[in-house]
């Protein structure tokens, strides 16, 4: 099935973002386009249809008009996911600007950084918190920014309310500046976010985010109209794509969620056809279920395992491209009907027909944990650089399940000789924006991209992913170790939440572990562990201990000589980031991690 509408005649083979959303108000004017709840997320849920979208969105850009937005001008925004980011950042398309959205965590430092390098001279933020990072600029001499606008009502001080926009006339003829978009035009800039250095902005064009939009419907079945949960930062490729681009292609409704934490209940509100989760969030939601499991009867866990087997049985003949026996599928359908649904419906995950991840490698344990429940996680790889999905698996055109799938319509791969993946193709982007204004390419002279990424492709074109080129560990002996193949194998053991593994120049691996905030509480109460200290009162128990030297021991076994783990340090601080060791995006800051527990990391190699 289809999941974007009928293209009408009014809109062009090659379109901008503009035209449509002008077709969404044409054609599909009563549908649901963005819902949204208070800020404290209580209450009912307000929302616009696309009719209301395109009225709202020509209101706004007259208001930013009249504060000397124009044509090509970069504005930047820092907001959660509300309706001022989401509305603000399709009315300055609609205007001819460049909308440029900025991670809530991002550091004083890379936020001066980006506002010199695309020399905005408007920031829309939340509130007090945000004026109080960004009003500085405004009297730094070497950034062009002018004003503040507010969106949160009684945090403007001296500065320009947001409200005051929808107030603004509309000038006569403002119709001939709106929707003026061409496909080479930029649509976004994206800022890279910054794991081994300063952000780097990404110039996507109207035609890279509309060649890649195409593509990506070619691999997914998905109703018409189907709502997504929007609960990424805007600031993320993947939810620009998910929250902002592919709605308006699908004419497809948007739920916001502005406090990630939320999500779950947004979920179970929703029961979405569709959901997405960068792998920390499949660990996080498979975690979580573990632990109820972990604390039922053992009577109705061998029911829920025998179903499981079932789900993994089907979907194993699904992976291989073949039909189920009908012995099988009548099973499966009795499982999925009695034990599966009704457990996924308490999570609000029943209705899902595509979920997918994205972003790093993901764990096999945690892809078969969901195959138990018949969600098959459709795995994708790309990079900003690339739109977001450059190779992706697909419930259309097959699926391995530990890959990322095959290239997408937009793209082409090959691999270099140090396996370095190489992507080229409509959806790449143009280059990296510079202050000047201009963008420099860093393709080469037949149009690749090095991505960074080490991978392998088997004998049917499925990627298989090894690690970022510049994370590698080199050990003191010459061997070449991925990190994430060795910390995927760690937290297959429940109590282990968190890994990363050290020891660049060391003749042995090392690793931190972080115990499972979740998890670790409810393996205690099985296992009769006091918890009264909590997870650092976990971490220091010596039932706990052993089982953590288990899992490392069976991981071990799973792993070569060079990748094993000789000894490791339990921690009980999740890591996120709040407190800089992940990226919003939540990928690990391995600097960053390395120099918070320099101390810990040195004492594991002391004899």
């Amino acid at each position: 099935m289809t999941s974007a509408p009928p293209t009408t005649g009014d809109v062009p083979d090659d379109p901008a973002l503009p035209q449509l959303l002008a077709r969404n108000a044409r054609e599909y004017p009563g549908l649901p386009g963005l819902s949204w709840q208070s800020a404290d997320g209580d209450g009912d849920w307000t929302t616009l249809s696309w009719a209301e979208i395109h009225e709202q969105t020509r209101s706004l850009a007259a208001g930013y008009r009249a504060l000397g937005v124009g044509r090509g001008d970069h504005v930047l925004l820092m907001m959660a996911n509300r309706p001022e980011h989401w509305l603000s950042d399709l009315a300055l398309v609609r205007l001819g600007a460049i909308p440029v959205s900025v991670y809530g965590t991002a550091a004083p430092g890379q936020i001066t950084h980006i506002a010199r390098n695309c020399r905005a001279r408007l920031a829309v933020v939340e509130g007090a918190a945000q004026v109080a990072v960004w009003e500085p600029l405004l009297a730094d001499a070497d950034t062009p920014l002018e004003r503040l606008v507010v969106a949160e009502a009684g945090a403007e001080d001296r500065h320009f309310p947001y409200a005051a926009l929808l107030r603004e006339p509309v000038p006569e003829r403002f119709a001939e500046e709106l929707d003026a978009a061409r496909p080479e035009d930029p649509l976004t800039v994206v800022y890279t976010s910054g794991t081994t250095g300063e952000p780097k902005g990404v110039v996507l064009t109207h035609r890279e985010v509309m060649a890649n939009a195409l593509a990506l419907d070619a691999v997914v079945e998905l109703p018409p109209h189907v709502e997504h949960i929007c609960y990424l930062p805007f600031a993320h490729i993947a939810e620009r794509m998910l929250g902002i681009y592919l709605p308006c292609h699908r004419a497809s409704h948007v739920y916001l969620c502005a406090e990630p934490t939320r999500v779950g209940e947004v979920v179970r509100k929703v029961r979405p056809a569709q959901f997405f989760g960068v792998p920390r969030i499949w660990e996080k939601l498979s975690a979580g279920v573990r632990a109820v499991l972990s604390l039922m009867p053992a009577e109705q866990r061998v029911v829920i395992d025998q179903a499981f087997e079932v789900a993994r049985e089907h979907v194993g003949y699904r992976e291989r491209g073949e039909t189920p026996p009908a012995e099988l599928e009548e099973r499966y359908l009795r499982v999925r009907e009695d034990v599966l649904l009704p457990m996924l419906a308490a999570g609000g995950l029943d209705r899902v027909t595509w979920s997918a991840s994205a972003s790093a490698p993901m764990s096999v344990d945690v892809v078969r944990f969901w195959a138990g429940f018949g969600i098959v996680i459709m795995d994708a790889w790309g990079l900003t650089e690339t739109t977001g999905v450059a190779t992706s698996n697909s419930p259309r055109a097959g699926f391995r399940l530990g890959s990322v799938g095959r290239p997408v319509g937009s793209v082409e791969i090959r691999l270099a000789e140090d396996g370095e993946i190489l992507v080229r193709g409509s959806s790449v982007f143009s280059g990296y924006l510079q202050p000047d204004g201009s963008v420099r390419s860093v393709l080469d002279a037949d149009g690749w991209l090095a991505t960074g990424d080490i991978g392998r492709t088997d004998e049917d074109g499925y990627l298989w992913l090894t690690d970022r080129k510049k994370e590698l560990i080199i050990t003191s002996t010459g061997k070449n170790v991925s990190p994430a193949l060795v910390e995927n194998a760690l937290k297959e053991h429940p109590l282990i939440g968190q890994a990363m593994v050290h020891g660049d120049d060391r003749s042995y691996l090392v690793a931190l572990l972080v115990l499972d905030a979740e998890a670790a509480p409810a393996w205690a109460a099985a296992n009769g562990v006091a918890t009264e200290k909590g997870l650092a009162g976990l971490a220091e128990h010596p039932v706990v201990r052993a089982e953590v030297d288990r899992a490392v021991a069976a991981a071990n076994t799973r792993l070569n000589r060079t990748e094993q783990v000789k000894r490791y340090e339990l921690l009980a601080e999740e890591w996120g980031p709040a407190t800089g060791e992940l990226t919003p995006s939540l990928k690990m800051r391995r600097r960053v991690i390395r120099d918070k527990y320099a101390a810990e990391l040195s004492g594991l190699y002391q004899d």
